[in-house]
């Protein structure tokens, strides 16, 4: 069950749980700049358990800047609902003034304008502040949750893999994480952060979903318990469920991944059995998978979740047979912080007070640690990161169901360097954003492209394997059940364009396939460029070699629209928005 708009306010006044409120005024004195923008980070605590989320970092150690999309369509019940809000629905929704800091947080709206006004967000020595102002207002009954996709999205974490993040982490304090892109490293180097790192820095990394593949095995702790000012406190891990399927098996050959809501429902029961008074779930599924999930497990008290990169302002209230969720998700990239406090009373939660703090790099001041941290670990890459590529006359961002900008860049420089018609590019959400004017250089690159297995791949496919390609990927976006859709977004296309309807069966979604204006044809081949392959291992040039040779060659970009599909079936959708 999610709020509407005026629930949603009624329980601001009522219980105090809004995400943008401040003391001694309401979400809308904010919003509306009848406060100063510093009392963001005024947050005195309540109760007697506090949980500090972030997630989806995607190994951004600066700050940054970060579009959230235009378009976040939801299907079947979670159509027009949290978290598939875009702009100016997302302002309505939640009460949030235009042209405010808040709306630049969580809106793509006026973006280069909001940029330049409010500057960048985010950043692991901005965090570290804050954190450590939060936490010393709460001592002896605090946990820090990192909810994955940390080690992975820089060329830094790329080239140490993932070292300068972990370092990040134990310096940070964090108390419990799970993971996904960090599989991405391979199974030997996770056990070895796990083991070493890890242990030594008392961080736990938990996964109740993932098995040895022969014997059925638990391959991480499922849970753990922590009492938290004399209140025993249950964490359940949920690592990425479909990290098999979305990523090369052959990383991690003998594990398995799922869902498993019976192994769920069973650890937390044991965890209430083990007297723990409170059961929360650090979930790296997507929202959508967790606002399901909350309704098929008793027992679990907050969802505290991660991976479709929602930034949603306050929890959704899930009713279940054990009584009800909070699933909350806190945004991407280091500009959201989530604070939870819970009151606990006789065993049980009684109230709460919820907050997801946008983090303004222009109102925080970094940690000297954290900064000392990130220019250590930055030095011996300096003179790579700031190779100056191009110049870009245009906004360019990845963030959407269908295309970006920066998206739209990768697919021109394939089709160019490797002389294809089309090109392909994952749907990735991660990747950072570059305002009309700024320089492209490698490291801005490698916030698009840093990834173990970056080939680039040519190959031919008829005109009947491209349709069922884009329909498998459909799928996995708009299957009406959340359990179907494995994350990520629909695959970029240059040189191919075609209509989606959202709404439609498997099969029946896409139509008017055209390669540079003309038809497809089932039975003619098609040469098609593309990159991040899950197949196999392969020895072919990594796809920043093949963008950084076109954007040398280039020296200025222009990318006034993306390539996006047409679209049908949508109307009055409230996750849509057109640019």
């Amino acid at each position: 069950m999610s709020l509407s708009r005026r629930e949603f306010l009624q329980m601001l006044a009522v219980a105090g749980t809004a995400g943008l409120a401040l003391p001694g005024c309401s979400s809308e004195d904010w919003v509306k700049g009848n406060r100063p923008a510093t009392d963001l980070y005024d947050v005195p605590p309540f109760g007697n358990v506090s949980l500090l989320h972030f997630t989806d970092t995607h190994a951004q150690l600066l700050p940054v800047y970060f579009r959230e999309p235009n378009e976040n369509i939801g299907v079947g019940s979670h159509t027009n609902k949290p978290p598939h809000l875009v702009g100016e629905k997302f302002l309505e929704f939640y009460g949030v003034a235009p042209g405010t800091r808040p709306a630049y947080s969580f809106t793509y709206l006026d973006f280069v304008e909001a940029a330049r006004r409010y500057g960048k967000v985010g950043g692991f020595a901005h965090l570290a502040t804050l954190i450590k102002k939060l936490r010393d207002q709460r001592t002896g009954r605090n946990l820090l949750l990192d909810g994955g996709d940390t080690w992975q999205g820089s060329a830094t974490s790329l080239w140490t893999q993932g070292q300068d993040m972990v370092d990040a982490q134990k310096l940070l304090g964090v108390d419990i994480t799970t993971g996904h892109w960090e599989f991405t490293y391979g199974a030997e180097r996770v056990m070895h952060v796990v083991n070493n790192d890890f242990k030594q820095s008392h961080i736990e990394f938990l996964a109740q979903n993932v098995f040895d593949n022969t014997w059925g095995d638990p391959i991480f702790k499922p849970y753990v318990i922590r009492e938290l000012n004399g209140v025993p406190v249950a964490v359940i891990g949920q690592a990425f469920p479909y990290t098999p399927i979305a990523h090369p098996r052959y990383l991690f050959p003998d594990w398995t991944f799922g869902i498993h809501d019976h192994h769920l429902q069973k650890m937390a029961d044991k965890a209430r059995a083990e007297g723990a008074q409170v059961v929360v779930v650090l979930s790296h599924n997507g929202m959508d998978v967790d606002l399901k999930m909350a309704t098929r497990v008793r027992g679990v008290d907050v969802i505290l979740g991660g991976h479709t990169h929602d930034a949603v302002p306050a929890p959704v209230i899930v009713p279940n047979a054990g009584g009800k969720t909070l699933v909350i998700n806190s945004g991407s990239n280091t500009k959201f912080l989530s604070v939870l406090d819970l009151e606990v009373k006789g065993g049980k939660i009684t109230d709460y007070r919820y907050k997801l703090l946008p983090l303004f790099a222009d109102l925080i001041e970094p940690d000297a640690a954290m900064a000392a941290h990130i220019e250590h670990a930055r030095a011996p890459f300096k003179e790579k990161l700031e190779e100056k590529l191009a110049v870009t006359d245009s906004l360019l961002y990845r963030r959407g169901n269908f295309n970006g900008t920066f998206d739209q860049l990768i697919v021109d420089a394939m089709r160019a360097v490797q002389d294809a018609p089309i090109a392909m590019s994952p749907g990735f959400r991660w990747g950072t954003t570059l305002l009309p004017g700024d320089t492209i250089d490698m490291e801005h690159l490698m916030d698009q492209s840093a990834i173990t297995y970056p080939n680039v791949t040519l190959s031919e496919m008829t005109g009947t394997q491209l349709k069922q390609y884009l329909e498998a990927v459909a799928d996995n976006l708009f299957n009406p059940d959340p359990y179907l859709q494995m994350g990520g977004d629909m695959v970029r296309t240059g040189g191919l364009r075609y209509t989606i309807d959202p709404m439609r069966r498997v099969g029946r979604r896409i139509s008017d396939m055209e390669v540079n204006g003309v038809a497809v044809s089932a039975n003619k081949r098609y040469k098609v460029a593309g990159w991040a392959s899950v197949a196999k291992p392969l020895k072919t040039r990594p796809v920043w070699e093949i963008v950084a040779e076109y954007l040398r060659s280039k020296k200025t970009v222009s990318i006034d629209r993306p390539n996006t599909p047409g679209l049908k079936g949508i109307a009055g959708n409230k996750g849509y928005a057109p640019i």
